[in-house]
């Protein structure tokens, strides 16, 4: 059990959020000490976070820190849970995405991309404007690529 958490939230992942931003740095320290006894594949904290989120110190939304288990670790109390989906790991991030739009012409497109492309790319299928979304403006999320709408 860490210090001095404000809110963790652990089951495929490990989210957790500080009252004091200085108890990161010892709540960091603990973890890389227990990487092998806690079946922690990565860490992400700091400058690692940013990378990939928006910085907690600007998004109270984002967690201090995320906590990455190796692939089969849960962190539950439940005695009754066996499984889980979605997460980190490989196979959970990079997944196809099939759009079905019969107005737009059949094509392959091989471009990363993200779920949270998926609700303004649908507003903007249905002729409605993606920045009407709070979280599109917040998060400048674009609508998935190589796609064209006949209201275009």
């Amino acid at each position: 059990m860490l210090p001095d958490p404000a809110f963790v939230q652990e089951d495929d992942i490990s989210l957790i959020w500080h009252r004091d931003p200085t108890a990161t740095a010892l709540d960091l320290g603990i973890l890389e000490a227990n990487l092998v006894t806690a079946g922690i594949q990565k860490i992400f904290a700091g400058d690692s976070l940013k990378l990939v989120f928006n910085d907690p110190a600007l998004d109270s939304r984002t967690p201090d820190i995320i906590v990455q288990p190796e692939l089969g670790v849960i962190y539950t109390g439940s005695t009754s849970k066996i499984a889980e989906h979605g997460g980190f790991s490989e196979d959970d991030i990079h997944v196809g995405l099939l759009v079905s739009f019969p107005q737009s012409p059949a094509r392959v497109i091989k471009s990363p991309v993200e779920t949270m492309q998926v609700a303004p790319t649908i507003l903007s299928a249905l002729g409605l404007d993606p920045k009407s979304l709070q979280a599109v403006q917040i998060e400048k999320t674009t609508v998935l690529p190589g796609l064209s709408f006949p209201q275009d």
